[in-house]
């Protein structure tokens, strides 16, 4: 099968001639070359430039007008207007596509598919209504042309097949003519944490409490400082280790200072998957999710897979994917966070149940195994229609 995938990715050419991007997401979508013979279609930056996620020389590029953010919207549909005739073209040479979204691009992706009659698949990794809320809390134009692309997104749904990511883009994607609901873990067979080496590992001196993810208001990473200040008030033994960046660095850094907590917290920019950042995870004691908003992150398969036991906000998907692997909490609020963190620090008996539980959810769901599932439910749905 020749499959042709649109994401809202950025990507940037490199001096070798190269195609990269910053999201992590395009590693799993590599991965597919070695099955499909893979095209990927995305907007290209202008210049040139190096990122962190190549595309090996097995899948073929094509380059779409450039625009910064879904945050403009006439940039958007005018480079998305643009891009009609590039992707007629492309869909004269696939067997199917998949147009990943919502977004105006996946949207005329998935329309120009249907009609030139391609078996058409809808991807969905995360809620885009809730989403735009969380980032743009103020701007109510923004507000409606997510809902707008959402609603063109479901109706698609009805007709044909979706892969989505996590259990409760599942239950809103419900009326979907066939469904998968994929977890895209980049966690691979060869990665796991052993279990008795994580278990033997010491929680009588310092603590180090991990985040990874962008520093972005759907992130909610100042909650970081405050859990930070609650659990430093009990114990002086707790050190915040942030993996990431954003626009929020500067305030999450101030917020510390404020505290009095700028020297027990570290901040190692963003680490690629692939150059260091598992072994982040095995040095660290509990990992700390406290976005807002959520489809299923990957980061959970990252921690779990690193024996790590995890704290993680219960929103989207998270709560089914980590229902007795992780100590759920509300959004929001500190003090249920720091209590949950200290909770595993001090029971033993805790903390090797969820990390126990952890290790089997990432054993289930390895880049390997997850793969081969979106290989078979391509090829097979595809073939069927």
């Amino acid at each position: 099968m020749r499959l042709l995938v649109c994401t809202d990715h950025v990507y940037v050419r490199e001096q070798d001639g190269t195609v990269s991007t910053d999201r992590a997401f395009a590693r799993f979508l590599d991965g597919l070359s070695e099955s499909l013979e893979l095209v990927v279609i995305g907007r290209l930056q202008p210049r040139e430039a190096r990122s962190r996620y190549s595309l090996s020389r097995a899948v073929e590029f094509i380059p779409l007008p450039y625009y910064e953010s879904l945050a403009e919207p006439a940039r958007a549909l005018g480079a998305t207007t643009r891009s009609l005739r590039i992707l007629w073209r492309a869909l004269s040479d696939v067997d199917a596509v998949w147009a990943i979204g919502p977004t105006p691009l996946s949207i005329a992706l998935a329309l120009l598919a249907r009609a030139r009659r391609r078996p058409l698949f809808i991807g969905v990794r995360q809620d885009l209504p809730r989403y735009a809320r969380s980032r743009h809390p103020n701007r109510r134009s923004i507000h409606l042309a997510a809902d707008a692309l959402e609603a063109a997104n479901r109706a698609l749904a009805r007709r044909h097949a979706v892969v989505v990511v996590g259990d409760d883009l599942s239950r809103r994607y419900r009326s979907a003519r066939h469904k998968l609901e994929l977890t895209a873990s980049l966690i691979s067979s060869d990665d796991l944490a052993d279990l008795d080496e994580a278990l033997a590992r010491s929680y009588r001196g310092e603590i180090r409490l991990l985040s990874v993810g962008r520093l972005e208001a759907e992130k909610n990473p100042l909650l970081l400082a405050d859990i930070l200040r609650e659990l430093r008030a009990q114990e002086p033994r707790y050190r915040l280790v942030v993996c990431g960046e954003g626009l929020l660095e500067p305030a999450l850094r101030s917020r510390l200072e404020d505290f009095g907590l700028a020297d027990h917290a570290d901040f190692l920019g963003y680490i690629p998957f692939d150059a260091g950042l598992l072994d982040v995870y095995r040095t660290s004691h509990v990992f700390l999710h406290v976005s807002w908003t959520e489809g299923l992150p990957q980061v959970l398969f990252e921690a779990w897979g690193c024996a790590v036991p995890v704290v993680a906000t219960d929103t989207g998907g998270v709560a089914a994917a980590a229902a007795g692997s992780a100590l759920l909490i509300r959004p929001g609020d500190a003090k249920v966070a720091a209590d949950a963190v200290a909770r595993l620090v001090n029971d033993p008996t805790l903390r090797a149940k969820l990390v126990q539980a952890g290790l089997r959810q990432a054993r289930t769901h390895t880049y390997e195994s997850e793969r081969s599932r979106l290989v078979r439910f391509l090829t097979s749905t595809g073939q069927s229609r």
